[in-house]
């Protein structure tokens, strides 16, 4: 059985809270717009003929993805939209006004997370892919960066002329990224050395611009490892010292390249260290860190939308295809029990995404722990839909053919991606007790 239960079918017009120990929602008044859903009704057309027709070739790895979102951001006009964006911003900045961003995709939050929703139910990888690059990459260096590292390096990553990485995870750190990271950095002269390894990076092997986390190393062997400082560095591909390996063969998620980083005295000049000073602040990886992560696991929800409603599409169409004992699979109690928990697994994740964009418009950013929540409760329901997919396909569910196989391949990777769901009991129960 799913381990979801019902909440609120729609999103009410006055605000309550529903608590049960399988879901948090604020209920909110938020709704798809007119110019949401034209997008959406327009992207499913661009899917149906860019995206789909490939999806074999993007799964094996011989098709990476990059063309295709090029290809979507031209179609959109999104590049262009994130280039004006990005260019009021800067000019804001470099006036002294306040910005709300420095650009990014464009259009409206609904849009961005329809783009995201939309997208997974057919290849996962390719919206990680994008949202890695724009979400991450392009997104630590504009809350980051100073006003010329913004000018440098944003313009080419928020029109995805170049493809963004953000490298954090280490072979023997996973969810101790920051106490068990051993990549470093030591001062030489005005320059650094950085010397490591990254592993599980996303766009990995084919990034432009790469963010890399590592600790400092200023000889002193009486200051604990873990507790050194963490500073952020912008690197380019083709640095001397910089490899950049082959794609892994993954589980799922395979039209998402990932790879490894390797860092052999690798020189950096000043001006690539985020924020331009080591002084508490922007230079602070942690911080960055941490709020990367919260918009990271934000994420999955929409990832997780995204499969659930594409299986629970395949599977209805398949309840009323299949026949059994001269009658459609969907007259059954046990398909239409499983047909019903899926629905309710796509209200309840989507009631957290509307809560999400619903919280972005009014200026109060969810937190770590709350993301955690979301990025736990949506992950766990989109693998066990997924799963409940095959199983009502029977033997059919098994087979390539029927993409439901894929769907379950590429959800089980989001109890994984952006934290372990283990790790986010931590972070949630870490936010409870600072109450």
């Amino acid at each position: 059985m799913l381990a979801v239960r019902a909440v609120s079918v729609w999103p009410q017009p006055t605000r309550s809270v529903y608590r049960n120990r399988n879901v948090f929602y604020i209920s909110g008044m938020y709704e798809w717009s007119d110019t949401d859903l034209m997008f959406r009704d327009a992207l499913r057309g661009f899917i149906e003929k860019e995206i789909r027709p490939h999806v074999d070739r993007l799964e094996s790895g011989e098709l990476p993805p990059y063309d295709i979102i090029r290809k979507l951001y031209s179609a959109f006009g999104i590049d262009e939209m994130a280039r004006e964006s990005l260019e009021r911003a800067l000019a804001k900045e470099e006036a002294g006004e306040k910005s709300s961003g420095s650009g990014g995709m464009g259009g409206s939050p609904g849009m961005a997370a329809l783009l995201n929703i939309e997208i997974a139910g057919i290849s996962l990888g390719l919206v990680a892919s994008l949202g890695v690059s724009l979400g991450l990459t392009a997104g630590t260096i504009r809350s980051r960066g100073t006003l010329a590292q913004k000018k440098r390096w944003l313009p080419e990553l928020v029109t995805f002329e170049k493809v963004g990485a953000w490298a954090i995870t280490e072979p023997d750190s996973g969810s101790d990224a920051f106490g068990g990271m051993k990549t470093t950095v030591r001062r030489d002269g005005e320059d650094y050395i950085l010397n490591g390894q990254k592993t599980f990076i996303t766009n990995g092997p084919y990034a432009d611009v790469i963010i890399v986390y590592a600790k400092l190393d200023e000889g002193d062997a009486s200051v604990d490892r873990r507790d050194r400082k963490v500073l952020v560095f912008v690197l380019d591909k083709g640095m001397e010292g910089l490899t950049q390996s082959p794609p892994f063969k993954k589980m799922g998620m395979n039209s998402s390249p990932t790879g490894e980083l390797f860092f052999d005295n690798v020189r950096i000049t000043r001006d690539r260290l985020l924020g331009e000073t080591e002084e508490s602040g922007k230079s602070d990886g942690k911080d960055s860190a941490k709020e990367s992560f919260a918009a990271e696991r934000i994420g999955i929800a929409y990832l997780s939308l995204g499969i659930i409603e594409r299986c629970l599409e395949l599977c209805v169409e398949y309840s009323h295809s299949r026949k059994l004992w001269g009658s459609e699979i969907g007259r059954f109690q046990l398909i239409q029990l499983k047909l019903a928990e899926m629905e309710i697994a796509r209200v309840n994740v989507r009631n957290m995404v509307f809560s999400a964009i619903e919280r972005a418009q009014a200026g109060k950013p969810v937190s770590l722990s709350e993301a955690s929540a979301m990025k736990l409760y949506s992950s766990r329901a989109a693998t066990d839909v997924a799963m409940e997919a095959v199983q009502l396909f029977g033997g059919n569910g098994y087979m390539a053919e029927y993409r439901v196989e894929q769907l379950a391949r590429d959800a089980k990777s989001l109890m994984i991606y952006a934290g372990s769901n283990e790790i986010q009991v931590t972070h949630i129960a870490k936010g409870l007790l600072a109450r």
